[in-house]
C-alpha cells in the first residue's frame, strides 16, 4: 500500500498523520523521507513558523525541503500581527480538507502542542478578545511585574499553576475569560474534555537519547548562527519592528537582540540560546508524555518500521 493514493469514504473519518517530538529531533527530515514513499503534503504545527521573515531562528523547512514535499501553514502573517490557536484552526482545517480532496495524506509536523491538540481534539468555544482589557493588563504588568499571575491565582488557580509567571499572553487570556463569564478558563477546558476526533489520527513521536538530543540542539544553534540568525534579527529590527514584539521575545531572537542592542557577547548569546532550547525541549517532552495515544519511535534507526506501521494503520482508512 505504501505509495498508493489515500482516499476515504464519505462516512469514514479522514486520516491524519501527526509527527511530533522535541525541537531538533528530526521531524522535518522524517517528513521529507516519508514523502519519497507516500503521496503526502505537510501541514506545519509551529507557532513561530507562521511568521514571515523568521526563517533561520525557527528552523523553517528549507527551499530544498519544500521542493521535496509541499508545505502549508508557514509564512502566513507579519511578526507584528496576532495569531491565535483559533486562527491556526481556521487555516489548517481547510488546508487538510484540500489535501484529502487531492488524494494525498496530510502530515502535521511540529512541536506546538496546543495547535496539535486543538486540531485533533477540537477547541473550547470561548468569548472573543477584549482589546481594552488586554491593553490595561499589559500596562499593569509593565508597572507591576508578576501582578497578573497573582490575580490569575485568585480567580483560576488551576490555570495559574500550569502557566509560567512570564507567560503574559496566556495569563491575560485566563483573566479575560473570567472577566467576561465569571468562570475560570480551566473549568471550560475541563467541561470540553478535548474529546472531539474529527480525523482518524496516527500520532508519531520521535525520541532520542537525551545527550544525543542535547548535542543536536547545540549543533543546530551553531548552524543557525553560521547561517545568519543575527543578521536575520537585525533585518527585522531595521524594518521597524519593535524588539518587544512577542515573536521577537522567543528563543534565538531575544538573545540576538541582546547581542545587537544590549552588548551581550556572541559566545554568551550562543550558550543562552542552547540552554533555553534544551529547556524548551524538556517542556515539549513533558507535554507529549501526557498523551497516551502517541507511538514513540527512534529516528532514523527505525525508519523502515515507521513506514510499515503507517501502511498498516492508516491504510485501513482507505
Amino acid at each position: 500500500m505504501i505509495g498508493s493514493v489515500f482516499t476515504h469514504s464519505a462516512t469514514a473519518r479522514p486520516p491524519l498523520l501527526v509527527i511530533v517530538g522535541p525541537t531538533a529531533v528530526g521531524k522535518t527530515a522524517l517528513a521529507v523521507e516519508l514523502a519519497r514513499h507516500l503521496p503526502m503534503e505537510v501541514v506545519s504545527a509551529d507557532s513561530r513558523q507562521v511568521y514571515r521573515g523568521m526563517d533561520i531562528g525557527t528552523a523553517k523547512a528549507s527551499a530544498w525541503e519544500q521542493r521535496q514535499v509541499r508545505h502549508h501553514l508557514i509564512d502566513l502573517v507579519d511578526i507584528d500581527e496576532d495569531f491565535s490557536v483559533a486562527d491556526y484552526l481556521e487555516r489548517a482545517r481547510p488546508a487538510i480538507a484540500a489535501i484529502h480532496r487531492r488524494g494525498q495524506l496530510p502530515v502535521v509536523v511540529g512541536g506546538t502542542g496546543l495547535y496539535i491538540q486543538a486540531l485533533t481534539q477540537g477547541l473550547v468555544d470561548l468569548p472573543g478578545a477584549v482589546p481594552a482589557l488586554r491593553a490595561a493588563w499589559r500596562e499593569q504588568e509593565l508597572t507591576e511585574p508578576g501582578s497578573l499571575h497573582r490575580q490569575l491565582t485568585e480567580v483560576d488557580p488551576a490555570l495559574a499553576k500550569r502557566l509560567h509567571i512570564h507567560d503574559v499572553t496566556r495569563i491575560i487570556r485566563g483573566l479575560e475569560i473570567h472577566a467576561q463569564t465569571g468562570r475560570p478558563l480551566s473549568a471550560f477546558q475541563h467541561d470540553h474534555g478535548f474529546r472531539q476526533q474529527p480525523y482518524r489520527v496516527l500520532k508519531l513521536a520521535l525520541q532520542a537519547d537525551r545527550q544525543q538530543l542535547y548535542d543536536r540542539i547545540d549543533r543546530r544553534v551553531e548552524v543557525m548562527l553560521e547561517q545568519g540568525l543575527i543578521e536575520e534579527t537585525r533585518a527585522l529590527l531595521q524594518r521597524g519592528y519593535s524588539p518587544q514584539l512577542k515573536a521577537l521575545r522567543t528563543i534565538g531572537y531575544r538573545q540576538s537582540i541582546a547581542f545587537l542592542l544590549e552588548g551581550l557577547g556572541l559566545a554568551e548569546a550562543r550558550s543562552w540560546i542552547q540552554r533555553d532550547t534544551r529547556r524548551y525541549a524538556k517542556q515539549q517532552l513533558t507535554w507529549l508524555r501526557r498523551d497516551h495515544e502517541i507511538k514513540w519511535v527512534e529516528y532514523p534507526q527505525q525508519s523502515a518500521t515507521i513506514l510499515a506501521w503507517i501502511d498498516t494503520i492508516l491504510c485501513k482508512c482507505t
